[in-house]
Formats: structure tokens, C-alpha cells, sequence
């Protein structure tokens, strides 16, 4: 009977010590991890205190995000940049998304030299963001142009109809609320929306003769909705030369005197949240972990995984992926 209750102190001892332990290492590697990342944070922000050439990428569906435009706005203000690069790889978005990106970052061409350069695909609103810099490359095959605007909407009227389901609705004027999803357009809603398109359409096409040196005439030829390579944009002057980010270097140096092999640093709306608040946000996941006794300890971390994205009014974008509403 002794032997037994000695060898049940023991377990519980043992249990005890085997929790403690198993604790202590999961707050250092949690301490580690932290450390780790505010070093790097520290790192990338003492090599942005020194001259040197912002990249600051644009990649996929262009929408109004602000602290991008905080982002802009704190590289025009840094006496440290002495060039930007906008590296676009992005098939458009809402047309606000586009016209807010387009407004900073002529703000940031006042301050800054700023050349464009098209990767993949720069179209629609990608194209639109690609006309703040004044010069912009783009690579003999990347896909660009794709000049217009889009408003689309769907109807299940049939649908409704098959399962018996009758949508009515008191308006204070025909036009109220329109297009709906239940009830055929009517030609008065139609032509609202085209004037609405059109409205949007012409400020872009305005953008596009401006900034390309065209006619209005020229500049609506080309923004017929075509998508073009970089080698037919450039015979098209929608662009000003082929190439890479080589060529977007070049082009700083030799016309806007910036000083020759300074280096490329990124400038990135992660980085800028990086350091103590992605800290705090694993070290929260982590503690939360800790006291779950170690069963859930990575649940908040789901809390660093973004949203979805969707995309409401007015858009100007090519064959985004995952969102069937766009197509200039």
C-alpha cells in the first residue's frame, strides 16, 4: 500500500516537472521567434536610413487601401530615397482603387523621380497606376493596355421563379436600387448605367492622352478594351521603352541624375506592420497557446491570415483570377 502511494507522489512529480519543462521551452522558442523578428525589422529599417532606390511593388487585384497610400506618402518623405521604381504585376481593380493609388503617386513623382515598370501584366487599372510615373517599361511579352471600365451584375430571376420565390419591392423612384437580381433591367436602368460607365470611361481615356502625350482621339483608339504586348505598346507610345528593372535603373541615372549602383530596397505595407506588431500578434498567439496548456496554441494565429477581397463598384481590370466581374 506504500509502495503504491509512494509510486503515485513520484508520477505527479514527475507529471509536474514534465509540464514545467515542456513550458519553458515553448516560451523560449516563442522569445526567439519575437527576437528574431524584431531584429529583422530593426535591420531593414537602419538599411532604409541610407541612400538608396525604393521598389515598391504593386501585385494583383488593385483596390482602395490606405495604408498603401500611408506607404507612398512616407517615401516621399524620406530624404533617403532618392528614386522609385513602381513594380506592377496586376491585371486592374476598382476604378477608386486605381484613381486614389494614381493621385498618391503623382504626389510622389513631385517629390521623387518615379519610373514604372511592368512585369507580367500591367492592365486596366494595373495600366492606370503605370501612368503617375513618367517613364514606364515594360518587358517585349508582358500584357498591358486593356483601357476601359466595367460595370457588371447578375440576375436569378429564373431561378427564383423555379423555386417560387417572388421578390417585390416599394421604391420612392423607378431607378432606386437598380439593377436588382430579381426582375429584368429596364432600359431606363440600362441607360443609367451606361452613363455611369461612360463617365468613368472618359476621365480614363482623358488620364491616358495626358500623360501619353496623345490626342484624345488617339488616346480613345487604344482604349477600346484590346489587351497589347509591350513590344505593340510601345509602337502604340503607350509605353516608352522595353525591358526590365535594369532599364528602370538606367533611366534614373542617366535622366534624373540619380547617383549610379545605389542599391534596391523594398518598400512594403507587411514590412511597414512587421517588427513589434507581428510580434505581438505570434507572442498573443503563443501566450494564448501557453495557458491552454498547451493543447491550442496556435488557434489566434489565424487571426494573420487576411480576409478575402472583393471587389464592389465600378471596375477596371483584365481577367483577374478569382473574380469573374472584370473586363475592359
Amino acid at each position: 500500500m506504500s509502495l503504491d502511494a509512494d509510486a503515485l507522489v513520484d508520477r505527479r512529480r514527475m507529471r509536474r516537472k514534465l509540464t514545467f519543462w515542456r513550458g519553458a521551452v515553448f516560451l523560449l522558442i516563442a522569445l526567439v521567434v519575437i527576437a528574431g523578428i524584431a531584429y529583422a525589422a530593426g535591420f531593414a529599417g537602419i538599411s532604409k536610413r541610407s541612400a538608396h532606390i525604393a521598389r515598391l511593388s504593386i501585385d494583383g487585384v488593385i483596390l482602395e487601401n490606405r495604408d498603401q497610400l500611408k506607404l507612398i506618402e512616407k517615401i516621399s518623405k524620406s530624404a533617403a530615397v532618392k528614386g522609385v521604381i513602381l513594380s506592377i504585376n496586376s491585371p486592374g481593380g476598382s476604378t477608386t482603387g486605381g484613381e486614389a493609388l494614381y493621385g498618391a503617386l503623382r504626389k510622389l513623382s513631385e517629390k521623387k523621380p518615379l519610373v514604372a515598370e511592368i512585369r507580367t501584366v500591367g492592365a486596366s487599372a494595373g495600366y492606370m497606376i503605370a501612368l503617375s510615373a513618367d517613364h514606364v517599361v515594360a518587358r517585349y511579352n508582358s500584357i498591358t493596355g486593356s483601357i476601359g471600365v466595367l460595370f457588371q451584375f447578375g440576375n436569378i430571376a429564373k431561378l427564383m421563379e423555379t423555386v417560387g420565390v417572388q421578390m417585390e419591392a416599394v421604391k420612392s423612384a423607378p431607378l432606386k436600387a437598380e439593377p436588382d437580381f430579381y426582375s429584368p433591367t429596364s432600359p431606363e436602368a440600362r441607360a443609367m448605367l451606361k452613363t455611369l460607365v461612360m463617365d468613368s470611361y472618359d476621365w480614363f481615356v482623358k488620364l491616358v492622352a495626358e500623360r501619353r502625350g496623345l490626342s484624345e482621339e488617339e488616346a480613345r483608339s487604344r482604349a477600346d478594351g484590346q489587351i497589347y504586348s509591350g513590344h505593340n505598346a510601345l509602337n502604340l507610345k503607350l509605353i516608352d521603352a522595353i525591358g526590365g528593372e535594369d532599364a528602370a535603373i538606367s533611366w534614373l541615372e542617366t535622366e534624373r541624375s540619380v547617383e549610379k549602383d545605389l542599391p534596391v530596397i523594398n518598400w512594403s505595407v507587411d514590412e511597414d506592420k512587421d517588427g513589434l506588431s507581428l510580434a505581438n500578434s505570434m507572442s498573443q498567439g503563443l501566450g494564448e497557446g501557453f495557458a491552454k496548456g498547451l493543447t491550442g496554441s496556435l488557434g489566434a494565429a489565424k487571426g494573420l491570415i487576411p480576409r478575402g477581397l472583393t471587389l464592389d463598384g465600378l471596375v477596371s481590370v483584365w481577367q483577374a483570377p478569382e473574380a469573374a466581374d472584370e473586363n475592359p
